[in-house]
Formats: C-alpha cells, sequence, structure tokens
C-alpha cells in the first residue's frame, strides 16, 4: 500500500484516478479550495473528500509516497511549496500514469478533438466482448463506474493525449508523458490560444508526441487533415503510420447506416466527424486484437460519449441535443452533422462563447461560417464572465461581423436567452446546444420538458 496526497483533488481527471488508486488499497488523501459535482459526489462516495476546503500544508509529510499536483493548483500553493521544502515526490497526474504504465502497451488517443469519443468507442467495443484493459479517460462512460481504471494484470492501457499542460510545474503537454506503442491522431485545429500563442507553436506539440512514439510502434492519423498529413509524412521517427478516413455510410429516415461487407449497419450515432472518429476507433481496436466483423457488431450498440451529440429529449416532430462542442472546427462539424441527418428539420443552433479562447477578441474571428448551417443561429455570452476573466468586452455587433451571419440572434442576459428558448415553436425542428458551460444557469428540465411534448 502506497499513500498519496492530491493537491486540487476536484478536478475531472484528478478525482477519478484518485478514486481509482483508493479501489486498488492505497491510502489517499487530497485538498482542493472548491469542489464541483460531479466530482463531489464521487470523491464522498469513496470517502477521499477533504474534510474542510482549502490549503493545509501539514498534511504534507515525509511519509507520503508521492504528491499528485493538480492543473487548478497555482505554483504558490501553500501545500506545494510544503512539498518542495520537504523533498516529498512531487508529480502531474500524467507523469504518474507514465510511471504506472512503464511496462504495460500504452495506446495514446490524441487530437484536438474527438479523443474522448474515439477512446469511448474503443472501450466500448472492448467491453463488449469481454476484454479488460487499463484505461484513464476524460469522461464517464456508460458501462463504466469511473473514467481512470488501474490493475496490475492488464497488458493494454487506453490514455486520452491530451495536449494541455500538465501541472503548474510542468509545462509539458500531458500527451509527451506517455511515449505510446500505437498512438492515434483524430485531427489538429489551434484553439488553446491562452497557451499556445501561436499556430505553429501548437502544431509543434503535435510534432514532438509523433516523435515520442516508441520505434517500431504505430501511428494512425486522420488523412483528411492536412496539417495531420504533414506531420505524419515529415517524422523521422521509424514507426508504421495508418491513415484512415471515413468510411462508407448512408442516411435514411435519421438513421445512419455504415456500409459493410455483411450488409448496412445501422448506428445510434451520426455525423462525419462521428464516423471519422469510429474509422480510427476501428484501426485501434483491430490493432488490439478485435477483427472487424467483431468491431461492427459491437459499435452498433454505441450510443456516444458523455456531452457528445447527447440526445436529451424528443417528441414527435422535435429533438433536443446537446454538445461540448465550443472551438470553431467543432462548431462547424456539429451543426453540419446535425443538419445533414435531418436535413427536413429546421435546425436551431444556440452556442456559448465561454472559453478563454472563444471571449478572445483577436480569436473570435476563427468563429467565421462557422453556424451557417443553422437556420436559427443563436450565439449566447455572458459580460460577467468577461469581467472575472479580465478580458477586454465584446459587442454582438462584433460577433455577428466575426460571424459573417447577418441573421445571428446574439444574447448576453441568461434570463433573455431562456425567455427566447422556451417561447420558440419546436414542431419540425432540431435544438442544437453547443457548449462547454451551462447557459447562465439554464434550467434543462423544463427545456427538455417542452422539446418533448412536440
Amino acid at each position: 500500500m502506497n499513500k498519496y496526497h492530491f493537491i486540487a483533488i476536484g478536478g475531472s481527471a484528478m478525482h477519478s484516478l484518485a478514486i481509482a488508486l483508493k479501489k486498488n488499497g492505497h491510502q489517499v488523501t487530497g485538498s482542493d479550495d472548491t469542489i464541483f459535482d460531479p466530482s463531489l459526489t464521487q470523491l464522498q462516495k469513496a470517502e477521499i473528500c477533504p474534510e474542510q476546503m482549502g490549503w493545509y500544508p501539514e498534511k504534507i509529510n515525509k511519509n507520503l509516497d508521492a504528491v499528485i499536483v493538480g492543473m487548478h493548483a497555482k505554483k504558490n500553493n501553500p501545500e506545494l511549496l510544503a512539498a518542495q521544502k520537504k523533498g516529498v515526490p512531487l508529480l502531474s497526474y500524467p507523469e504518474f500514469i507514465a510511471h504506472y504504465a512503464r511496462n504495460k502497451t500504452r495506446v495514446v488517443i490524441g487530437g484536438s478533438h474527438g479523443k474522448t469519443t474515439i477512446c469511448a468507442m474503443v472501450l466500448h467495443v472492448l467491453n463488449y466482448h469481454q476484454k479488460s484493459v487499463d484505461f484513464m479517460i476524460g469522461a464517464k462512460l456508460e458501462g463504466f463506474e469511473n473514467s481512470v481504471f488501474l490493475s496490475d494484470n492488464n497488458d493494454f492501457i487506453i490514455l486520452e493525449g491530451d495536449e494541455y499542460l500538465s501541472s503548474p510545474i510542468d509545462p509539458r503537454p500531458k500527451f509527451h508523458h506517455y511515449k505510446p506503442q500505437i498512438a492515434l491522431i483524430s485531427g489538429i485545429a489551434w484553439d488553446h490560444v491562452n497557451v499556445f500563442k501561436t499556430e505553429a507553436d501548437y502544431n509543434l506539440q503535435f510534432e514532438i508526441f509523433i516523435e515520442s512514439i516508441t520505434a517500431g510502434g504505430v501511428l494512425v492519423f486522420n488523412e483528411n487533415d492536412e496539417t495531420l498529413r504533414k506531420l505524419a509524412g515529415y517524422t523521422p521517427n521509424t514507426i508504421r503510420k495508418e491513415p484512415y478516413t471515413i468510411l462508407d455510410h448512408s442516411i435514411s429516415g435519421g438513421v445512419t447506416y455504415l456500409e459493410t461487407d455483411e450488409g448496412p449497419i445501422p448506428l445510434l450515432v451520426f455525423g462525419k466527424h462521428n464516423l471519422s472518429n469510429l474509422s480510427g476507433a476501428k484501426w485501434i481496436c483491430q490493432l488490439m486484437g478485435v477483427d472487424e466483423d467483431d468491431f461492427f457488431q459491437a459499435i452498433s450498440t454505441f450510443k456516444g460519449a458523455s456531452k457528445r451529440l447527447e440526445l436529451l429529449a424528443n417528441g414527435k416532430t422535435s429533438y433536443l441535443f446537446k454538445d461540448f462542442a465550443h472551438a470553431p472546427s467543432k462548431v462547424k462539424a456539429t451543426t453540419k452533422a446535425v443538419k445533414d441527418q435531418f436535413p427536413d428539420f429546421k435546425l436551431v443552433a444556440c452556442l456559448e462563447l465561454h472559453t478563454y479562447s472563444s471571449l478572445n477578441p483577436s480569436f473570435i474571428d476563427h468563429y467565421r461560417n462557422s453556424l451557417d448551417k443553422a437556420d436559427l443561429p443563436i450565439v449566447f455570452y455572458d459580460p460577467e464572465a468577461l469581467k472575472i476573466k479580465n478580458r477586454t468586452p465584446i459587442s454582438p455587433e462584433e460577433i455577428i461581423k466575426a460571424f459573417n451571419l447577418p441573421e445571428l440572434t446574439v444574447f448576453k442576459e441568461p434570463q433573455k436567452l431562456k425567455d427566447h428558448l422556451f417561447e420558440l415553436d419546436y414542431h419540425q425542428k432540431v435544438l442544437l446546444m453547443m457548449s462547454s458551460g451551462n447557459y447562465g444557469g439554464l434550467d434543462w428540465q423544463t427545456l427538455i420538458s417542452k422539446l418533448s411534448h412536440y
């Protein structure tokens, strides 16, 4: 049994790792200044939630095997400073995972978008065929208690390869730590402008990741992404390269079918980005020992990753989808996917500008034409969020100009957005809500109930 202490234990990956280590018999403690659900409830259930919020340097002692630091902690965090002073090993969670997985076959799924979905698809297929693997991904999946599972005896570990920074004292992207034998990159679209100041710097992180693949390993990559195709072609790394593209498919009656040698297979997910993700997932599963027929059998029951084109409600003539999309390329792809799937319905697409990048006046032009497929495009942003983040105010007129969409409706006040959404007639309409936030406290149950009655 080892003893671990987590600084900023409430993070989505941090709390899941803490729970996994506790289940494996280790002693786990943690601290944070604030913890929200679902992390709070999960930590309480695992009996490792801090009794009091705040930082307590007295928790740090030399009996600890390691202190694991989350991104939410600052460099001057009292517990972090205490660990440095006392010489207790300090690790970011990707450093910890890399050490833990050093003797396993490491499968890392990277890319600006789609990595959680591809991980979810692979794990769904493996679980369907009762193949056990270790994993660490960014969202809770149906059929799994936790988004992290660690064991002593599984040969494979599947890791979501996040390009964001590892910790306040470790500025390396998380996926640089893992050194995979099998890697996938779904695409490259610069959107972390608060971290990677230029597109070239952002692309460089993927170049370094490709170089980090173990010699003799495999890179599976989306050949439709020009930047990625060039990086894969240029690398001097002695690896096998396997490109993938969107699988043959058809759409009929609001259902997408895969065209296979055994005939058309209906899917529960849709959209070209999902079909591209599915193609990449098929490659990974085959490299892990699942043949094509078994993959198709299992993937037909895949409902999607949490918050990714999640169907919240549908009446006889209406649908409500919620999606995590917030980066320009994902907003465009998601909007097009829904319109392609429901061509006879009017599409109401509501995007919340919520992240550092989306609220940046120098970045907002990247959203140009991203909502063009919507019949009723809506953008919401909260000026209070701009104040909290010390961001330059953006006017509705600037947003309309940036999106190049004169018919765009822009809301700054949560109540006015709610009133507008609840007053709409949803007959023969699809409502697509896209955000990593919560629209200023939207009443989802009321909205679900309203859509269900059409």
